[in-house]
């Protein structure tokens, strides 16, 4: 039985797999050891709820001996921009020294820039007040472990649950989700941004989630993303029509949270080509496989004019340009696996973030 399967039907009350899910209160997971701290109100009264984690601290969040599956992540600490940059949640699958995901916080959790209004896709939501959802399974088939890091000079506050089930039947073929962070502030001229780094084996890309901050008027949203697959050298196998294409969007920006698909974060409403975008795409229904090797970019192309009357008018209005562009990506792939490309540092990831009050 395939793992998204294993919990069947709502109404199926027989199976194999038992659930499990750690917090502060229950760091272990253990059965029938959830609430054994103490507060003011006694023992098993709200005794663990959260942690103040230190400036530069690392903690472990779990680690869960397999097979399982996570099927369920939130978390929440205060709502920053500068914190949801700066903090790094961090995965290792199976044993591994290195990570599978290195990601900062907001981006692992759907959005670029540091903050969103609230929203809904297929694999996260987000609250008014910052509470962070994502919903891709995590399957493994001998351990889970992850890591939060607060790179800033003040401690932060942290809550969070994970929800997971063990004694899921996973073959040891079956791929562990990866995600990178990548940022390019700003780009380079003509050499399309790389959201997804090349990778070798077999494995399936299952979405992207993008920030844009133009650096110049004018609409910046023309460039292509591209799919290379399976040897593809000078021309890729799959490419689109435009950015906001690529989001499933059309003739420029408009904050439209989506299933598979949207724009959750449009600085202006007044402008379609200026202030931030923050917008994702999800590849379930239509995953992206790859059999050798896969790398996936996107051209920064905008336009010189405006209402142009045929094609070719069209064409002859296309600029290459400068902007500031980040992505985290999300695909599958197996385990072992070599590592992700290094995390850019602290102060290129929290430049330029948008100015909101923390809540």
């Amino acid at each position: 039985m395939r793992f998204w399967e294993d919990t069947g039907q709502p109404f199926d009350i027989h199976t194999r797999l038992e659930s499990r899910s750690i917090s502060f209160e229950n760091r272990d997971g253990g059965k029938g050891r959830g609430g054994m701290s103490a507060s003011p109100l006694g023992i098993g009264r709200k005794g663990d709820p959260a942690r103040f984690v230190a400036p530069g601290e690392c903690i472990e969040l779990w680690d869960i001996a397999g097979p399982g599956t996570i099927r369920h992540l939130w978390m929440t600490t205060t709502q920053s921009p500068e914190i949801m940059r700066a903090t790094v949640i961090r995965g290792y699958w199976e044993g591994s020294d290195h990570p599978a995901i290195e990601c900062p916080l907001g981006d692992f959790f759907g959005f670029a820039h540091g903050w969103t209004p609230p929203f809904e896709s297929k694999v996260h939501s987000v609250g008014q007040r910052n509470g962070l959802n994502i919903w891709l399974p995590m399957p493994f088939t001998r351990g889970a472990r992850f890591t939060l890091t607060n790179e800033l000079d003040y401690q932060i506050p942290l809550f969070y649950q994970v929800d997971y089930t063990i004694g899921d039947g996973h073959p040891e073929t079956i791929g562990r989700l990866h995600t990178c962070f990548r940022r390019s502030n700003p780009t380079v001229l003509r050499q399309d941004f790389e959201f997804m780094p090349r990778r070798e084996g077999v494995g399936k890309f299952v979405g992207t989630v993008l920030g844009i901050r133009p650096l110049a008027p004018q609409w910046w949203g023309e460039g292509e993303a591209k799919f290379y697959l399976d040897g593809d050298s000078d021309f890729a196998t799959i490419v689109g029509t435009g950015a906001e294409d690529y989001a499933a969007i059309s003739f420029c920006i408009q904050q439209t949270p989506f299933r598979f698909h949207g724009v959750n974060w449009r600085e202006r409403d007044d402008r379609i080509d200026t202030g931030r975008v923050s917008m994702y795409r999800w590849h379930l229904p239509d995953p992206i496989f790859w059999k050798t090797d896969i790398r996936g970019t996107i051209q920064q192309i905008g336009l010189n004019g405006s209402n142009p009357a045929t094609a070719d008018a069209y064409k002859a209005m296309f600029v290459e340009r400068l902007d500031d562009w980040s992505a985290a990506s999300f695909w599958y792939e197996a385990s072992p696996s070599a590592s992700l490309p290094a995390l850019c540092p602290l102060a290129e990831r929290i430049a330029d973030l948008p100015t909101v009050e923390p809540v």
